[in-house]
């Protein structure tokens, strides 16, 4: 299912650009008609400067339909991103958006598992800020990164079922929301998981009553090896798995069929195109066993 009927062509105001460490920068735009259509899963075809025709995606990490903006965590990690992270508060961004195919959360299964995995990390944010607006949900989100986080953990004051001693670094954000978090790294980060997050989902699902574990559904964004152990996860403990893949994106609208993946379907495999036909996909479908 496409979402072209969504997208907005919008010149959005920057209202905030914050530097972090890793060179991670956080964006904030004023583009209300795209805060009013955004869901999570969902991103962006910025325009990041004029003299580059070509646009660079970014996840959205964020959308405040009130406060009519948007945000963004990215990386620089290319001369794009470079031109991006050089845009000035006031100036304004040309932007397409929301593009493609968004989480889709079942209430059957109302513990969300939230997996995000460096530039993954965003998507797991937008779908825990939806998450937490209606009680039925209870979602936790577990964060990895190997350069610095973008923001100052801090000792999460939310219990939560599993997490091994010393594991307590939590996402400021996410708890003042009321929604739990761990961090995980290889890095030796104070109060994280010393490995994957993977790995740190599955001291929380082996601790959970088997009633519970059955009202688990994951949902992940991040490296294209977590996501297959997410996938391998979800196989695991027989649990519904829905992935957002990372694709390098020419055109974002589906013309181009540059980023396209197999995908298992009921006819066979077939080529789909991460842009449009996702870029959430069912983790078994593009990570069979």
């Amino acid at each position: 299912m496409t979402r072209r009927g969504t997208l907005v062509v919008e010149q959005g105001e920057i209202l905030m650009h914050e530097a972090h460490p890793g060179g991670q920068w956080v964006l904030r735009v004023q583009a209300p008609r795209i805060a009013a259509r955004a869901e999570p899963g969902q991103f962006a075809h910025i325009r990041v400067d004029d003299c580059l025709p070509m646009r660079r995606p970014l996840s959205l990490m964020r959308a405040e339909p009130e406060g009519g903006w948007i945000e963004f965590l990215y990386k620089v990690v290319g001369e794009g991103t470079a031109r991006l992270s050089r845009r000035r508060t006031g100036e304004r961004l040309d932007i397409i958006a929301p593009i493609g195919r968004p989480f889709e959360p079942h209430l059957s299964r109302p513990r969300a598992l939230l997996i995000g995995g460096g530039v993954g990390i965003p998507p797991m944010v937008f779908l825990a800020d939806r998450l937490r607006r209606e009680p039925a949900w209870r979602p936790l989100a577990l964060l990895s990164s190997e350069v610095p986080f973008p923001f100052t953990a801090r000792p999460s004051q939310i219990l939560v079922a599993g997490m091994p001693e010393g594991v307590i670094a939590a996402m400021p954000l996410l708890e003042d929301w009321g929604v739990p978090s761990r961090l995980a790294s290889l890095q030796g980060f104070p109060g994280c998981f010393e490995g994957y997050p993977t790995d740190l989902a599955r001291h929380h699902l082996e601790a959970l009553a088997p009633e519970a574990r059955a009202e688990v559904e994951i949902f992940a964004c991040g490296p294209h090896p977590m996501l297959e152990a997410v996938a391998a996860l979800a196989r695991e403990y027989d649990l519904p798995a829905q992935v957002a893949l990372e694709e390098f994106m020419a055109c974002g609208v589906g013309g181009c069929a540059g980023c396209v993946v197999e995908v298992a379907t009921p006819a066979g495999p077939q080529m789909q195109r991460v842009c449009v036909d996702g870029p959430v996909f069912d983790a078994r479908a593009v990570f069979p066993a």
